[in-house]
Protein backbone atom coordinates (compact mmCIF):
# COMPACT_ATOMS: atom_id res chain seq x y z
CA UNK A 1 0.00 0.00 0.00
CA UNK A 2 1.40 3.21 -0.42
CA UNK A 3 0.42 6.42 1.08
CA UNK A 4 -1.49 6.74 4.52
CA UNK A 5 -4.12 3.78 5.25
CA UNK A 6 -7.37 5.93 4.54
CA UNK A 7 -9.88 5.34 7.98
CA UNK A 8 -13.47 6.08 7.91
CA UNK A 9 -14.84 6.43 11.35
CA UNK A 10 -18.32 5.93 12.03
CA UNK A 11 -19.88 5.80 15.70
CA UNK A 12 -23.19 7.61 16.58
CA UNK A 13 -21.32 9.76 19.17
CA UNK A 14 -19.43 12.96 18.24
CA UNK A 15 -17.35 12.76 20.99
CA UNK A 16 -15.90 9.22 19.83
CA UNK A 17 -15.45 9.93 15.95
CA UNK A 18 -13.29 13.13 17.38
CA UNK A 19 -11.59 11.54 19.88
CA UNK A 20 -10.48 8.36 17.30
CA UNK A 21 -9.36 11.12 14.40
CA UNK A 22 -7.91 13.53 17.35
CA UNK A 23 -6.11 10.43 17.70
CA UNK A 24 -4.85 8.81 14.20
CA UNK A 25 -4.02 12.04 13.00
CA UNK A 26 -0.58 12.37 14.75
CA UNK A 27 0.50 9.15 12.86
CA UNK A 28 2.01 10.05 8.76
CA UNK A 29 0.53 6.38 8.14
CA UNK A 30 -3.17 6.84 9.21
CA UNK A 31 -5.65 9.67 7.71
CA UNK A 32 -8.86 9.58 8.23
CA UNK A 33 -11.01 10.79 5.45
CA UNK A 34 -14.52 10.99 7.12
CA UNK A 35 -16.22 10.60 9.70
CA UNK A 36 -20.36 8.85 9.94
CA UNK A 37 -22.79 8.98 12.62
CA UNK A 38 -24.77 6.04 11.43
CA UNK A 39 -24.89 3.36 9.04
CA UNK A 40 -26.56 4.83 6.26
CA UNK A 41 -23.81 8.13 5.85
CA UNK A 42 -21.22 4.85 6.38
CA UNK A 43 -22.38 3.26 3.57
CA UNK A 44 -22.42 6.32 1.23
CA UNK A 45 -19.23 7.94 2.36
CA UNK A 46 -17.26 4.47 1.72
CA UNK A 47 -18.68 4.42 -1.89
CA UNK A 48 -17.58 8.29 -2.19
CA UNK A 49 -14.59 8.56 -0.58
CA UNK A 50 -13.02 4.85 -0.70
CA UNK A 51 -11.27 4.55 2.53
CA UNK A 52 -8.99 1.36 3.03
CA UNK A 53 -10.18 0.39 6.64
CA UNK A 54 -13.83 1.51 8.07
CA UNK A 55 -14.03 1.75 12.01
CA UNK A 56 -17.77 0.51 12.38
CA UNK A 57 -20.03 0.98 15.58
CA UNK A 58 -22.29 -1.85 15.71
CA UNK A 59 -25.50 -0.44 17.52
CA UNK A 60 -26.53 2.55 15.59
CA UNK A 61 -29.87 4.47 14.82
CA UNK A 62 -31.19 3.57 11.66
CA UNK A 63 -29.04 1.11 9.69
CA UNK A 64 -26.85 -0.01 12.12
CA UNK A 65 -23.47 -1.29 11.58
CA UNK A 66 -24.15 -4.86 10.66
CA UNK A 67 -26.31 -4.10 7.71
CA UNK A 68 -23.80 -0.92 7.46
CA UNK A 69 -21.22 -3.42 6.73
CA UNK A 70 -22.55 -6.02 5.10
CA UNK A 71 -23.93 -3.30 2.13
CA UNK A 72 -19.83 -1.99 1.99
CA UNK A 73 -18.60 -5.40 1.96
CA UNK A 74 -20.67 -5.77 -1.17
CA UNK A 75 -19.22 -2.82 -2.72
CA UNK A 76 -16.45 -3.49 -5.98
CA UNK A 77 -13.21 -3.63 -4.22
CA UNK A 78 -14.59 -2.85 -0.99
CA UNK A 79 -12.52 -1.70 2.14
CA UNK A 80 -11.70 -3.74 5.05
CA UNK A 81 -13.97 -3.29 8.24
CA UNK A 82 -12.77 -3.35 11.83
CA UNK A 83 -15.72 -3.39 14.42
CA UNK A 84 -15.02 -1.16 17.28
CA UNK A 85 -17.87 -1.59 19.93
CA UNK A 86 -19.11 -1.81 23.66
CA UNK A 87 -20.96 -4.86 22.90
CA UNK A 88 -19.59 -8.80 22.51
CA UNK A 89 -22.70 -11.15 22.83
CA UNK A 90 -22.28 -13.97 20.72
CA UNK A 91 -25.73 -12.90 18.43
CA UNK A 92 -23.38 -9.61 17.76
CA UNK A 93 -20.35 -11.29 16.95
CA UNK A 94 -21.58 -13.45 14.34
CA UNK A 95 -23.96 -10.95 12.41
CA UNK A 96 -20.97 -8.60 12.49
CA UNK A 97 -18.58 -11.23 10.95
CA UNK A 98 -20.92 -12.97 8.73
CA UNK A 99 -21.79 -9.85 7.23
CA UNK A 100 -18.18 -8.83 6.43
CA UNK A 101 -16.43 -7.66 9.52
CA UNK A 102 -12.52 -8.74 9.21
CA UNK A 103 -11.97 -7.66 12.88
CA UNK A 104 -13.83 -6.80 16.05
CA UNK A 105 -12.59 -4.95 18.86
CA UNK A 106 -13.94 -3.54 22.20
CA UNK A 107 -14.12 -0.20 22.65
CA UNK A 108 -11.61 -0.34 25.66
CA UNK A 109 -8.73 -1.73 23.74
CA UNK A 110 -5.57 0.28 24.29
CA UNK A 111 -4.75 3.43 21.68
CA UNK A 112 -1.55 1.05 20.46
CA UNK A 113 -3.85 -1.71 20.23
CA UNK A 114 -6.46 -0.47 18.20
CA UNK A 115 -3.84 1.52 15.85
CA UNK A 116 -1.89 -1.89 15.36
CA UNK A 117 -5.45 -3.18 14.13
CA UNK A 118 -6.29 -0.62 11.79
CA UNK A 119 -2.68 -1.23 10.32
CA UNK A 120 -3.56 -5.13 10.39
CA UNK A 121 -6.76 -4.84 9.05
CA UNK A 122 -5.69 -2.53 6.21
CA UNK A 123 -3.16 -5.57 5.19
CA UNK A 124 -6.19 -7.93 4.92
CA UNK A 125 -5.32 -9.82 8.60
CA UNK A 126 -8.07 -10.54 10.97
CA UNK A 127 -8.05 -8.73 14.36
CA UNK A 128 -10.24 -10.14 17.27
CA UNK A 129 -10.06 -9.42 20.71
CA UNK A 130 -10.07 -12.36 22.82
CA UNK A 131 -13.23 -12.64 24.12
CA UNK A 132 -14.41 -12.84 20.59
CA UNK A 133 -11.63 -14.94 19.13
CA UNK A 134 -13.34 -17.39 22.06
CA UNK A 135 -16.92 -17.05 21.09
CA UNK A 136 -15.83 -17.91 17.80
CA UNK A 137 -13.72 -21.06 18.27
CA UNK A 138 -17.01 -21.98 20.68
CA UNK A 139 -18.90 -21.75 17.99
CA UNK A 140 -16.92 -23.54 15.36
CA UNK A 141 -16.75 -26.35 17.78
CA UNK A 142 -20.26 -26.57 18.62
CA UNK A 143 -21.20 -26.55 14.76
CA UNK A 144 -18.39 -28.80 13.38
CA UNK A 145 -19.26 -31.55 16.17
CA UNK A 146 -22.50 -33.21 14.84
CA UNK A 147 -24.82 -34.57 17.24
CA UNK A 148 -25.04 -38.38 17.74
CA UNK A 149 -28.50 -39.97 16.46
CA UNK A 150 -30.71 -41.92 19.33
CA UNK A 151 -29.55 -45.24 17.62
CA UNK A 152 -25.77 -43.94 17.77
CA UNK A 153 -26.19 -42.81 21.78
CA UNK A 154 -27.99 -46.07 22.62
CA UNK A 155 -24.37 -48.01 20.84
CA UNK A 156 -22.10 -46.03 22.81
CA UNK A 157 -24.28 -46.21 25.73
CA UNK A 158 -23.70 -50.00 25.63
CA UNK A 159 -20.03 -49.32 24.89
CA UNK A 160 -19.26 -47.89 28.49
CA UNK A 161 -20.97 -50.35 30.18
CA UNK A 162 -18.50 -52.45 29.10
CA UNK A 163 -20.43 -54.62 26.05
CA UNK A 164 -19.45 -56.34 23.22
CA UNK A 165 -20.22 -55.75 19.69
CA UNK A 166 -21.97 -59.35 19.45
CA UNK A 167 -23.28 -58.30 22.82
CA UNK A 168 -24.74 -54.46 21.36
CA UNK A 169 -26.03 -56.28 18.55
CA UNK A 170 -28.42 -59.28 20.46
CA UNK A 171 -29.41 -56.36 22.84
CA UNK A 172 -30.73 -54.35 19.91
CA UNK A 173 -31.22 -56.44 17.84
CA UNK A 174 -29.24 -55.83 14.89
CA UNK A 175 -26.51 -57.27 13.37
CA UNK A 176 -22.79 -56.70 14.38
CA UNK A 177 -22.11 -55.43 11.26
CA UNK A 178 -24.51 -53.18 11.71
CA UNK A 179 -22.75 -52.14 14.77
CA UNK A 180 -19.58 -51.73 13.21
CA UNK A 181 -20.97 -49.37 11.19
CA UNK A 182 -22.80 -46.96 13.98
CA UNK A 183 -19.08 -46.97 15.67
CA UNK A 184 -17.75 -45.89 12.35
CA UNK A 185 -20.28 -43.07 12.54
CA UNK A 186 -19.55 -42.26 15.87
CA UNK A 187 -15.88 -41.88 15.64
CA UNK A 188 -16.12 -40.05 12.80
CA UNK A 189 -18.70 -37.37 14.36
CA UNK A 190 -16.64 -36.89 17.81
CA UNK A 191 -13.10 -37.13 15.75
CA UNK A 192 -11.53 -40.29 17.83
CA UNK A 193 -10.07 -43.56 16.67
CA UNK A 194 -11.40 -46.00 19.16
CA UNK A 195 -14.10 -47.07 21.72
CA UNK A 196 -12.49 -45.92 24.73
CA UNK A 197 -11.70 -42.41 23.42
CA UNK A 198 -15.50 -42.11 21.49
CA UNK A 199 -17.12 -42.75 25.26
CA UNK A 200 -14.95 -40.20 27.04
CA UNK A 201 -15.66 -37.61 24.45
CA UNK A 202 -19.06 -38.14 24.35
CA UNK A 203 -19.38 -38.15 28.27
CA UNK A 204 -17.38 -34.80 28.31
CA UNK A 205 -20.07 -33.03 25.76
CA UNK A 206 -23.10 -35.15 27.57
CA UNK A 207 -23.88 -36.89 24.54
CA UNK A 208 -24.21 -40.02 27.02
CA UNK A 209 -24.36 -40.78 30.43
CA UNK A 210 -22.89 -44.07 32.12
CA UNK A 211 -25.20 -46.54 32.82
CA UNK A 212 -26.47 -47.30 36.05
CA UNK A 213 -25.59 -50.43 37.83
CA UNK A 214 -27.21 -52.39 40.08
Amino acid sequence: MTGPIRVLVVDDHAVIRDGIAAMLDPHDDLLVVGTAADGADAVKLATALRPDVVLMDLRMPGVDGVAATARISALPSPPHILVLTTYDSDADITRAIAAGALGYLLKDTSRDDLLDAIRAVADGVSVLTPSVATTLVRQHRATRIEPLSTRERQVLTLVAGGATNREIAAALKISEATVKTYLTRIFTKLEVGDRTAAVTAALAQRLITLPVVD
